[in-house]
């Protein structure tokens, strides 16, 4: 069967493994189905913002328009880089969506998705967003009241553990297991005191022994290389469904990142 649709991030959850859906052109795909079977993905030459649906000749930011990457506060340099928050400088894009978005509770936590990452999220956005990652372990470690906390936090662990995934290693699946928790509290005393006294005493430890969370992905292998497809270059892909893992497929002759193309519109089958 043939669908058709503008393409968004994959819908995910934290079963095992974990399950795969992608909302197109009104359907629910039931993606773990698809595996091991061949599928063909084809862009249509047409993208729609995935905020405002005006139709754009380049995405942005994964699937902005121009108009809207440039003053939307989800596109600010901030959500990247947190720690250089401008909220208290009157400045923010959005200040109301900064009061729902970023003035909330943030977790800071730990990932193994290539190794040992450090990263921050919103509460409500676990497990999702380790999932999102191609995390196989993550543990929460501390509870923050806002979002720019987080990220002094971060940028403090940072200086001791990544922050970024090795996006190939993360999905050829060389990832050996790691105590989580005892590099946590390997390295927080020393994070600690290089904090100031407000971020000291914003920053609740909710880190537990057996907090780590485990998770594996729908797979029948995993590449030896990663070749990774081009929809701009190339629209039309097509091979054996092998794995899912973060928001990409694994087929038997590449990888496509489906985040990246956000308000693409493309046509989906499988055999």
């Amino acid at each position: 069967m043939r669908f058709q649709g503008n393409l968004h991030k994959m819908h995910a959850e934290a079963t095992s493994p974990v399950t795969y859906r992608l909302d197109l052109g009104g359907r629910q795909l039931e993606l773990n189905d698809w595996l091991g079977k061949i599928i063909r993905i084809e862009y249509l030459r047409q993208i729609e913002c995935i905020h405002c649906g005006r139709a754009t000749s380049k995405s942005f930011s994964q699937g902005y328009c121009y108009p809207c990457f440039r003053s939307l506060a989800q596109c600010d340099l901030c959500i990247v880089s947190p720690e250089k928050c401008h909220f208290h400088l009157g400045t923010c894009r959005e200040p109301e969506w900064a009061m729902t978005h970023c003035m909330r509770p943030h977790i800071v936590y730990l990932s193994n998705t290539s190794g040992v990452k450090v990263g921050i999220t919103r509460e409500t956005q676990l497990p999702g967003r380790w999932i999102d990652q191609g995390a196989v372990q993550a543990i929460p470690v501390l509870r923050v009241s806002k979002r720019y906390h987080a990220g002094l936090i971060e940028r403090g662990f940072g200086q001791h553990v990544s922050d970024k995934t090795n996006w190939r290693n993360m999905l050829k699946n060389e990832v050996e297991e790691i105590d989580l928790y005892d590099v946590f509290r390997s390295l927080w005393p020393e994070v600690r005191a290089s904090l100031d006294a407000e971020l000291i005493a914003d920053a609740q430890e909710i880190a537990e022994a057996g907090g780590v969370l485990r998770l594996d992905y729908p797979a029948i292998e995993y590449p030896a290389k990663i070749n990774s497809f081009n929809l701009d270059k190339n629209p039309l892909v097509e091979g054996r469904l092998d794995a899912i893992k973060g928001q990409y497929l694994l087929l038997d002759n590449g990888v496509i990142n489906i985040r990246k193309y956000g308000g693409y519109l493309v046509s989906m089958e499988c055999e």
